[in-house]
């Protein structure tokens, strides 16, 4: 018998039967990383991105590590299947593109995430879809837009800076029994606060950059579903446009979740103290926060939610130049300004000329995000920015 041949050490570099002794057990998933997968013999080769039928078969479609978070916040949605992006814009568009089709019509909120207009305006069309966009407030009323070649029907709520609270149980009655899918944007609930599933939503969107991530360090997004049919045609999709997302920045989210609870409960306390005394400030004409009376949809918000989040939009009085705006938010010292939120670093925007035909603000709108400084700091803060605004209007 041949005597078994030692292998160069070139080859046990590539080949080492070195291993780690067995037994090792922490509470913090394991970041596998990973192109290629193996498989157990030759027959077994295929390339699939159904992980229910063929667990793994090249690291495109998933890890450990990528597929536990996937199967959490599927979890945590109610859903049977979540799929992830390498953003929120990103999974945006996956999910445009896997139920539209050229001559397709889509209904859009105006109060949608900007870049998500973006895709419809320079995406969309390019492929001979049209665009419509619609009151988030129209509720049943969206009846009267649908067409024959209506395909879908997009939500976020509450609306993008404006904050408007959609009554979606309305809108899915209004397209019940139709060939439409119902999609929302659901990551100002955090997948939590507002069940997007039972309310009436085929599809569910997060930007998981904002809440499960928590500290502002990576960019994802998740797309979750119910149903077979639906699951095929996004998983479809996703493989084609080869979306793959890092197991790195998935342990990441991973870790945002185990402080998700308490992050949100602290941020909701923090977020209504101050957007309470912001309405009483007489430079401000109104406070966009959903959980205000005030606020447009705040009774549908009541109904259909269980808490609020960190963000929100004031409008200032008539009268202030964009300049004075601008010399607010630049007198702030802890509100940073940056765009995102669901971070722990508070945060300022001015957001002039919005593209709205109602609940149209000009140039009196900013947008704030609440993170875990001490409530009576950012208090301070905001009073000595308010303070250097124009006395006499």
């Amino acid at each position: 018998m041949a005597k078994a041949r030692q292998l160069g050490w070139k080859s046990k570099l590539v080949h080492s039967a070195a291993k780690a002794p067995d037994g090792f057990s922490s509470l913090i998933t394991p970041v596998y990383r990973g192109s290629t997968t193996l498989f157990k013999d030759a027959a077994s080769v295929g390339d699939t991105w159904r992980q229910d039928e063929a667990a793994y078969t090249y690291g495109l479609y998933g890890t450990p590590t990528t597929l536990e978070l996937a199967a959490r916040i599927a979890e945590l949605e109610g859903a049977t299947h979540t799929f992830l992006a390498p953003g929120g814009q990103a999974a945006l568009a996956l999910v445009n593109l896997a139920f539209l089709g050229p001559g397709d019509h889509v209904l859009i909120p105006e109060s949608i995430y900007g870049p998500h207009r973006l895709v419809g305006e320079g995406l969309l069309r390019k492929f001979g879809i049209e665009v419509e966009y619609y009151d988030p407030l129209i509720g049943e009323g969206i009846a009267g837009l649908l067409r024959d070649n209506t395909r879908v029907i997009w939500c976020e709520s509450p609306g993008s800076v404006t904050m408007e609270v959609q009554d979606l149980p309305a809108i899915a009655r209004a397209a019940g029994g139709r060939d439409i899918t119902i999609a929302i944007d659901n990551t100002y609930s955090a997948g939590v606060m507002f069940d997007a599933f039972r309310h009436g939503a085929h599809v569910t969107l997060q930007a998981l950059t904002k809440y499960l991530g928590g500290h502002s360090d990576i960019l994802m997004g998740s797309i979750s579903v119910r149903d077979e049919a639906r699951y095929a045609r996004i998983g479809e999709m996703h493989q084609m446009l080869g979306m793959a997302v890092s197991p790195d920045d998935c342990s990441l989210v991973l870790r945002g979740l185990q402080t998700l609870g308490v992050r949100l409960e602290r941020l909701e306390a923090s977020c209504l103290t101050i957007a309470k005394w912001l309405e009483q400030r007489p430079e401000i004409a109104r406070v966009l926060h959903p959980a205000l009376p005030s606020s447009p949809g705040h009774a549908t918000w009541k109904r259909d939610f269980t808490g609020s989040a960190s963000v929100f939009s004031i409008v200032f009085k008539d009268g202030y130049a964009e300049k004075d705006l601008l010399g607010f938010i630049d007198a702030l010292t802890l509100f940073r300004i940056g765009y995102s939120w669901g971070g722990v670093t508070s945060l300022a925007v001015p957001y002039f000329h919005v593209q709205r035909q109602h609940r149209a603000y000009g140039s009196r709108l900013v947008r704030l995000n609440i993170g875990l400084e001490e409530v009576e700091d950012l208090l301070a803060d905001l009073e000595h920015a308010l303070e250097t605004l124009p006395k006499a209007l």
